[in-house]
C-alpha cells in the first residue's frame, strides 16, 4: 500500500469514529488530528450564551497559550463533558473519544473535567492533583482545577501560565 492509500484510511477511520461520536451527541471543536485535548466540564458564558466551545475568552488564551509553548495554530482540539442533549458524557464516552483522537496530552480545564477524566479511567479519583502532570493511560494529563475562573486575576492568569509551561511540545520519537 503507497504512502496515498494509506492515509486515506487513516482519514476514513477518523472519519467514522468522528460521526459516530457525533452520534451520541459528543461536543467537539478543533482539530482531531492534533496532539493536544483540552476538556471542558462547565459551560462557560461564551457557550451558555450560545457560541461554540472554547469560542470566549478562555480559549482564546488557551490558543495563545500554547502558541508560545511551540504548538501551531492548529494543534489543538476541545472536548466538552456536556453532550448536545443537555446530558453529561459518561465515562465510557470519554475513553471513547481519547482511543479515537488519541492526544499525547490532555488539559483538564476545571474539576468537572478531572473528575470526568478520573472516573473514565478507574472509577475512583485518579492522582490529578491540580498543578501537576500525570501519566494516565499513555498521555500526559494536566489539571488546571479551574481555567476559566483564573482569567479575571492577574497572579491567577501567571499561576496558570505557569502550570501550562508543563507540558511542552513532546520532541520525537515520543
Amino acid at each position: 500500500m503507497g504512502f496515498g492509500q494509506e492515509s486515506h484510511v487513516y482519514v476514513e477511520k477518523m472519519r467514522a469514529e468522528l460521526e459516530g461520536l457525533e452520534r451520541q451527541g459528543v461536543v467537539l471543536v478543533g482539530n482531531a488530528f492534533s496532539p493536544i485535548l483540552v476538556v471542558k466540564g462547565e459551560p462557560g458564558p461564551a457557550e451558555m450564551s450560545g457560541g461554540a466551545l472554547l469560542s470566549g475568552a478562555d480559549g482564546k488564551a488557551l490558543r495563545a497559550a500554547f502558541t508560545k509553548l511551540g504548538y501551531a495554530p492548529e494543534e489543538w482540539c476541545g472536548l466538552a463533558c456536556w453532550r448536545l442533549d443537555g446530558g453529561f458524557l459518561a465515562p465510557s464516552q470519554m475513553r471513547l473519544v481519547l482511543a479515537a483522537l488519541g492526544p499525547s496530552t490532555v488539559v483538564a480545564a476545571d474539576e468537572a473535567a478531572a473528575a470526568l477524566m478520573s472516573d473514565a479511567y478507574t472509577g475512583t479519583p485518579l492522582e490529578l492533583g491540580w498543578g501537576r502532570v500525570s501519566m494516565v493511560a499513555g498521555m500526559r494529563v494536566l489539571s488546571l482545577g479551574g481555567f476559566e475562573a483564573a482569567l479575571g486575576d492577574m497572579h491567577s492568569k501567571q499561576r496558570m501560565w505557569a502550570l501550562l509551561k508543563l507540558i511542552p511540545p513532546l520532541a520525537e520519537p515520543y
